[in-house]
C-alpha cells in the first residue's frame, strides 16, 4: 500500500509516522509513504504556492499550477516504477466524514494521494479537475491537512494484515460493528477498592462474551445514542440488545 502526500510541511508526516505501530509497520515495508512539497515545482524564486483569492477576502488560496505539476510529477514517477495509478483525496472538513468502514475499505485497496491543504482554501479547478474525493475528520477546522492525513494513515495502516499482533484487536475496536468498544481492565484485580468485574474472572468465555456485548450496547447508549439508533436502523441489534437497552433506560 501507497501513500503519496502532498504538504507544504512534508516534516510534519515525515516526523510523525516513524512511531508507533505505524512506525513498526513502516519499517517491515507493509505500507510505503512518500512526500511531495509542491514549492518544489514551482517556477519563480519564491517557490510560491499561494496567492490572494479574487473577489476579495482573508486568507490566501493555494495555486493550481504548482499542485497540478506535483500532481503529474506522483503520476510520472509511478508510471516509470510500474505502480497503479491512485485516487487523489483532498483532506477537508467538506468532505465525507472518515470511519471505521472508510478505513476498512481503504486497507483493502493499493493507497492514495493524500492532498493537504494549507491557508484560507485551494483553488476550486484543481479540486474540479483532479480530486476524486474529499474526506474529513471532523466537523471543524484546522490550520493544514498534515493532522487529518496523519489520522487517515494511522486508521488505515492499522488494519493491514500483520500490523497488529493480535488480528482480533481491530476486529474488537469501536465502530467496527456499528457500537463503541466496552470497558476494559488489567492488573491488579483492585485498584483503591474498586474491583474487575466478576465475570472476567470467571473463565466463562461465554459469560464474558455476553458481558462485553451487553457494555458496548449500554455505552453506545449512553455515550452515542445516535450510533445506536443507526445500528438499529441497520438491524446490527439482536432481541438479546434489546432487552438490555430496556434494563439500561429503566
Amino acid at each position: 500500500m501507497d501513500f503519496e502526500v502532498i504538504s507544504v510541511f512534508p516534516e510534519l508526516i515525515a516526523g510523525v509516522l516513524p512511531f508507533g505501530v505505524t512506525g513498526r509497520a513502516l519499517n517491515e515495508q507493509r505500507y510505503r509513504v512518500r512526500c511531495w512539497n509542491p514549492r518544489d515545482v514551482t517556477t519563480d524564486n519564491y517557490r510560491r504556492v499561494d496567492d490572494r483569492p479574487y473577489g476579495g477576502g482573508p486568507g490566501m488560496v493555494m495555486m493550481a499550477e504548482p499542485l497540478g505539476r506535483c500532481l503529474e510529477g506522483i503520476r510520472r514517477t509511478r508510471a516509470q516504477e510500474g505502480r497503479p495509478d491512485l485516487r487523489v483525496a483532498c483532506l477537508s472538513p467538506q468532505g465525507t466524514p472518515l470511519s471505521q468502514q472508510k478505513a476498512q475499505a481503504l486497507s483493502e485497496g493499493p493507497g492514495l494521494i493524500l492532498l493537504c491543504g494549507r491557508y484560507e482554501a485551494i483553488d476550486q479547478r484543481f479540486l474540479d479537475a483532479e480530486v476524486d474525493e474529499e474526506i474529513s475528520i471532523g466537523d471543524f477546522v484546522v490550520s493544514g491537512g498534515e493532522l487529518p492525513a496523519l489520522l487517515l494513515i494511522d486508521a488505515v495502516v492499522r488494519l493491514l494484515p500483520g500490523v497488529l499482533h493480535d488480528a482480533e484487536s481491530a476486529t474488537q475496536d469501536s465502530f467496527v460493528d456499528g457500537l463503541l468498544d466496552c470497558p476494559h481492565y488489567t492488573r491488579p484485580e483492585s485498584v483503591d477498592g474498586v474491583p474487575v468485574p466478576s465475570v472476567l474472572l470467571s473463565g466463562n468465555h461465554r459469560d464474558i462474551d455476553r458481558w462485553r456485548r451487553r457494555q458496548s450496547v449500554l455505552a453506545t447508549l449512553r455515550k452515542r445514542p445516535d450510533l445506536l439508533e443507526k445500528a438499529r436502523q441497520e438491524g446490527r441489534l439482536t432481541a438479546e440488545d434489546f432487552r438490555d437497552l430496556e434494563d439500561g433506560l429503566y
